[in-house]
């Protein structure tokens, strides 16, 4: 297969971008490094980014940022980073790739722990990932062609130790499962599922 994979230097992209080079053709991009580059923000960077690879089999969105800080500070241009960024970059792809991603593709987004069960300074993100799980659960029943459509959701992961402070009780979560929760995205047959990695 044809794989895209946004964000695949991050934390997350990068265990998954290995375990698909093995048998796949893997496209990486981010907003500075991989094969190409886009801005995940800028409708025109989106279309521009499909253009040139046209058409695909699987795209994996390991990307996207949110404000992560108190509510009682928290503006509405602090809101809007997160849905500016995270949110819609990531229905973007989806918005714009439809009309690319070949039939019987895939998209796999990703969202968070926090839609679920927020931690303190997570509004902004606990919203955002919220909206993605419904988007993903709705847009499952409208695609065409056989496209199918998942979004993972994992805890705070073992390679993120700085966030480990701000997340008590939990358990940070392996790469080899968050890995795995892409992979059964991408290979396996469902859609419209949040892919809970807690």
């Amino acid at each position: 297969m044809k794989i895209i994979i946004i964000g695949a230097s991050g934390t997350l992209g990068r265990p998954v971008t290995r375990a698909l080079q093995q048998d796949h053709e893997v496209i990486t991009a981010g907003s500075k490094s991989g094969d190409l580059q886009l801005n995940i923000t800028s409708p025109a960077s989106i279309q521009g980014f499909f253009e040139k690879v046209k058409s695909f089999d699987a795209l994996i969105s390991t990307t996207g940022h949110g404000h992560f800080g108190p509510l009682n500070t928290m503006t509405d241009t602090d809101f809007r980073k997160g849905i500016d960024n995270k949110l819609m970059g990531q229905v973007n792809l989806v918005l714009i790739g439809q009309h690319f991603i070949s039939a019987g593709g895939s998209f796999t987004l990703t969202s968070g722990i926090v839609s679920d069960d927020p931690v303190l300074l997570t509004a902004n993100l606990s919203a955002v990932n919220g909206a993605l799980n419904s988007f993903v659960k709705a847009a499952a029943i409208e695609l065409k062609n056989g496209v199918r459509i998942n979004v993972v959701s994992p805890n705070v992961v073992e390679d993120s130790p700085d966030f480990f402070p701000y997340f008590p009780g939990h358990t940070p979560v392996t790469m080899e499962s968050v890995k795995q929760a892409y992979l059964k995205s991408v290979l396996g047959g469902q859609t419209g599922q949040t892919i809970k990695v807690h």
